[in-house]
């Protein structure tokens, strides 16, 4: 029997990356190019506007989408068959110069992309199925390079029509362990692995850590738990809205239970326990109007009086000063107007399966 909750969570999208872990300031750069021309990455000069290789343009590009900052749909041209970037309404909000944190100077920004990149809402599926199996539904702490391929395989097979070669899962595996493993310990060995490690933000959030095994010498892997100093009340508060909003678009409420442990919860994604979302959504609850805990027969729920999406926005905004209260800032309908192919983007996913949708497409490295 196939195991649909990849297929339902993540498009099949493998080694999309080019072995580079997202680095510093990409993020930036590739959404201030992109609102000014959606051909960028397809470009001759992508180079040169960019200041990167090739390959890291085809991973810049991978990872603004990834990340739920471009949306990719056809050009103008009624014969075009190349997918442009169009940069979304949160790539707008976070990494304007006017924007909430453009340079990604706070860690919450970090965790806040973290949950982006694992989230996932008809329309706006996870694009890095293999980051998803290993915070998602990785039944395991400690893990090898092989047992999380052989998971991630696992999976893979389950839930897609056709797979990609193991070759590209283990990039991708490879990848992971850049991208959050301390620089100092992390296993190096593709290409671009060093700079990646120096250059990638993510590390300092302190999910993965290195496990030694002096007498096998295989090198091992712990995902971290424990109260994460440096995540944000409001950004654990927004994830659980955001998580919520995924049901329902109505006042309501969800389990503590649920936001723990279910897959594709911020539990599973911060690798945060019960009571630590507890602790963070008391200390918002608070200050929010319309946000409560409440506890009925031995279960602890997170209610909300009104549209737990809106609500998250608000939460999230508050973090940062209210970035959307700024004169001229456009809304989410205003910057909608300003780029008609997003809504076809997200159209077109919605109305295809995830087979005809995306084919299991192998970049690899030149």
């Amino acid at each position: 029997m196939s195991d649909s909750r990849l297929a339902e969570a993540a498009l099949p999208s493998f080694s999309r990356h080019e072995t580079f872990a997202p680095r510093f300031g990409w993020l930036h750069k590739a959404y201030m190019q992109v609102k000014e021309n959606p051909e960028v990455f397809l470009a001759e000069d992508a180079t040169v506007l960019l200041g990167v290789g090739k390959n890291m343009v085809n991973s810049m590009r991978y990872w603004s989408r990834a990340f739920k900052l471009t949306r990719e749909h056809y050009g103008e041209e009624s014969n075009s068959r190349a997918f442009l970037s169009y940069p979304t309404w949160e790539a707008r909000w976070l990494l304007d110069e006017d924007g909430a944190d453009p340079y990604l100077e706070e860690q919450g920004s970090l965790w806040l992309l973290h949950w982006w990149l694992l989230s996932s809402r008809p329309g706006a599926k996870s694009w890095v199925p293999s980051w998803y199996v290993a915070f998602q539904l990785a039944p395991f702490a400690r893990f090898s390079e092989k047992d999380l391929i052989e998971l991630i395989v696992r999976h893979v097979n389950l839930s897609y029509e056709g797979a990609p070669a193991e070759g590209s899962i283990k990039k991708d595996v490879e990848c992971i362990t850049k991208m959050y493993v301390p620089a100092k310990r992390a296993k190096s060995g593709a290409p671009g692995a060093l700079e990646d490690l120096l250059a990638c933000q993510f590390r300092e959030l302190g999910l993965i850590e290195t496990v030694e095994q002096p007498v096998s010498g295989r090198t091992e892997w712990e995902f971290t738990t424990g109260t994460r100093v440096t995540l944000p009340d409001r950004i654990v508060a927004y994830a659980c809205l955001d998580y919520a909003s995924t049901t329902t678009r109505q006042a309501g409420s969800i389990s503590l239970a649920r936001l723990a442990n279910e897959p594709g919860a911020p539990g599973r994604a911060f690798r945060i326990r019960e009571p630590d979302i507890a602790a963070a959504l008391e200390r918002v609850a608070a200050t929010v109007p319309g946000l409560q805990l409440v506890e009925a027969v031995g279960q602890r729920s997170l209610v909300f009086a009104s549209n737990p999406f809106e609500l998250a926005w608000d939460v999230l905004d508050a973090q940062y000063d209210h970035v959307r209260k700024q004169p001229g800032f456009p809304t989410r309908a205003e910057w909608a107007r300003s780029y008609p192919k997003l809504a076809a983007a997200e159209a077109r996913e919605l109305r295809s399966t995830v087979e005809q949708q995306l084919p299991l497409i192998e970049e690899t490295s030149e």
